[in-house]
């Protein structure tokens, strides 16, 4: 199963998503994966899409994966970055040549990892599991704050008020706001995704709107919600099915977000971690 020219092809992949950094990698993934789809749709191979996208070059187990892991050792090791969850900084900037060595590192690891888990036939979407683990293998390597972070009241005023409180799930507000544009995305998804049988679909689209965070915009993600309502949507061939996991998704992106990510100084990847969980449930029981 694993060969030494992908292994070495993965050590490339994860250089290169060290190079430009994670989120810049991940944008690329979308764009490329928009291709696939259009050569896919056309009655193409899915070449661009298997050995591409969600190959060596662009895979997220290797190249967002590969990048995350270099800026958790770039911040924490090297102190480069102000944060260790930086994702979007290019770390050409660091110039320093074991930067660049630990995303490639990283690349081989998410080849191997993947490749364990599609070997045991798991029934879930390996690819978001190995970045979900790929995270957390970053963390304890380079990151000082533990797997679910350090809290510290920013003040003894903080301390004693319901604002000096860690929260692990979104509040009223926020989680209804969420509900809605999860669910509306999900309806559309899945429409789109159940008339093309393209599952990833969404998730090539949502990717691609990345760039808008990369240019400083307050644009969320989206692909753990979409993937989702591709799954359920193929799966049922019902959309509404599709929305209403498009919702548990977006909320379940928060609350891993505030689990792994608050008060930490690496980056464990919430959508992915969104993506396995959901697409364990609807693989094993639809």
């Amino acid at each position: 199963m694993f060969s030494m020219e992908l292994i070495l092809a993965a050590f490339g992949g994860g250089v290169f998503g060290a190079l430009i950094g994670a989120l810049p990698a991940f944008i690329f993934t979308g764009f490329v994966g928009l291709i696939g789809v259009a050569v896919l749709a056309s009655g193409g191979a899915g070449t661009i899409l298997g050995d591409v996208v969600f190959g060596t070059l662009l895979g997220p187990h290797i190249a967002f994966a590969g990048g995350v892991a270099a800026a958790a050792y770039a911040a924490n090791k090297k102190n480069y970055l102000a944060s260790g969850g930086d994702i979007l900084t290019p770390l050409k900037k660091t110039n320093d040549v074991s930067v660049i060595l630990v995303g490639g590192i990283f690349g081989i690891l998410g080849y191997i990892i993947n490749g364990f888990y599609a070997s045991m036939a798991l029934p879930t979407d390996t690819v978001a599991m190995t970045v979900f683990t790929s995270g957390i293998i970053a963390r304890f390597a380079f990151g000082q704050t533990g797997l679910f972070g350090k809290y510290s009241a920013q003040s003894e005023v903080a301390a004693t008020t319901e604002l000096g409180k860690r929260s692990f799930v979104p509040d009223s507000k926020s989680f209804a706001f969420i509900a809605l544009y999860s669910f509306g995305l999900g309806l559309v998804i899945s429409y789109l995704v159940d008339l093309t049988q393209i599952n990833v679909l969404g998730f090539c689209i949502s990717a691609a709107l990345l760039i808008f965070a990369q240019m400083g915009f307050d644009m969320p993600a989206t692909h753990h919600i979409t993937l989702i309502a591709g799954y359920a949507a193929i799966a049922t061939g019902n959309i509404f099915i599709g929305a209403i996991f498009a919702v548990i998704s977006g909320i379940l992106c928060e609350v891993a977000a505030l689990t792994f990510n608050s008060y930490s100084d690496t980056h464990i990847d919430p959508p992915a971690t969104a993506i396995f969980i959901l697409s364990f449930i609807i693989f094993i029981f639809m």
